[in-house]
C-alpha cells in the first residue's frame, strides 16, 4: 500500500530501520513501559515498541494510515488530535513518550505533556534540530525562551543525536535530531507557567515592561521584584536562568 504524506499534518514517515536502535537506546526501554506515540505514520516505530514494551498507545489523526497500523500486538490506536489528549482517555497510562513528531505540533506537544501525563518519566523525541536545541538552550543564547524554561523546570537532558535527512520518505529541508530527557520534577506551577509566557511574550522589551504589557503585574511590582532576586531593572527574560522564574513568581506573589 503506498500512502502520500500530508504536508498539512507534518507528516515525514520514518523509513529506515537502523534509526530504531538509537531510539530505543536513548527511550531506555524496558519490558514493563508504558509508551505513548504520537504520529505513528507507516508504523515503523510502533512495532519496535511493541516487541519490547509492555503496551503501546499509538496516536493518530490521519485514518488513511489504518491499514498500516492495524494488528500491532500490545498497542491501542487513537484517532485523535494528540493535543486533545487527557490522560483519563489512556489506559495503562503511559510511562515514556516516545515518538518521531509531526513538526507542526512538536513544540506544544511536549510543552503540554509535561503538566497532563504526570506518569511519563522519559522522553525520547525526534523534532526538528533547532527544536531540540531550543528545549536545553543556555540563559543569553538565541535559542532560549519560554519552552527552553519551561522544559529544565521539569526535566534533565540524558541524549541527544542528530539524524540524517534521508531516514524520512519525504527527504525533509529542515535538520533533525533526537532528543532524551528524563522527569526531575512533578510538573511547573501554574504560577510559574504564566510568569514565563509573560516574560518572553515581549522578547524586545525589558522584562519588566514585558510583564507589565501582559497584566501580571505593574512595571513598578516587576521591578521590585527583580530587585528581590538581584536583578536588575532593565535585565530582559532571557537573561534569567530557569530557577530564577521560579523565585521571581513567588516575590510577584
Amino acid at each position: 500500500m503506498n500512502v502520500t504524506p500530508k504536508r498539512a499534518l507534518g507528516q515525514n514517515f520514518l523509513v529506515d530501520e537502523n534509526i530504531l536502535g538509537v531510539i530505543e537506546r536513548l527511550a531506555d526501554l524496558e519490558a514493563t513501559d508504558v509508551v505513548l506515540e504520537v504520529g505513528p505514520g507507516l508504523g515503523v516505530l510502533t512495532r519496535r515498541l511493541a516487541d519490547r514494551v509492555a503496551h503501546v498507545h499509538a496516536v493518530e489523526v490521519d485514518r488513511s494510515l489504518e491499514p498500516r497500523l492495524l494488528d500491532i500486538p500490545r498497542t491501542t490506536l487513537h484517532w485523535q488530535d494528540a493535543l486533545t489528549l487527557g490522560p483519563d482517555s489512556l489506559d495503562p497510562q503511559p510511562t515514556k513518550l516516545v515518538s518521531n513528531l509531526p513538526y507542526n505540533i512538536a513544540t506544544p506537544l511536549v510543552v503540554e505533556s509535561l503538566d497532563r501525563f504526570p506518569l511519563i518519566g522519559l522522553w525520547c523525541v525526534m523534532v526538528q534540530r533547532e527544536v531540540a536545541d531550543r528545549f536545553f538552550a543556555e540563559p543569553s543564547t538565541e535559542s532560549y525562551g519560554a519552552v527552553s524554561v519551561l522544559v529544565q523546570l521539569v526535566a534533565d537532558r540524558t541524549g541527544f543525536h542528530p539524524v540524517s535527512r534521508e531516514v524520512f520518505r519525504p527527504r525533509p529541508n529542515v535538520l533533525s535530531a533526537l532528543v532524551a530527557f528524563r522527569r526531575t520534577a512533578p510538573g511547573v506551577p501554574l504560577g510559574v507557567k504564566r510568569t514565563v509566557e509573560a516574560a518572553f511574550a515581549h522578547r524586545r522589551k525589558t522584562l519588566a515592561n514585558s510583564l507589565a504589557l501582559s497584566g501580571i503585574a505593574s512595571r513598578d511590582e516587576a521591578t521590585a521584584a527583580l530587585a528581590s532576586i538581584d536583578r536588575d531593572s532593565n535585565v530582559r527574560a532571557e537573561a534569567l536562568a530557569p530557577s530564577e522564574f521560579v523565585a521571581l513568581t513567588a516575590s510577584l506573589a
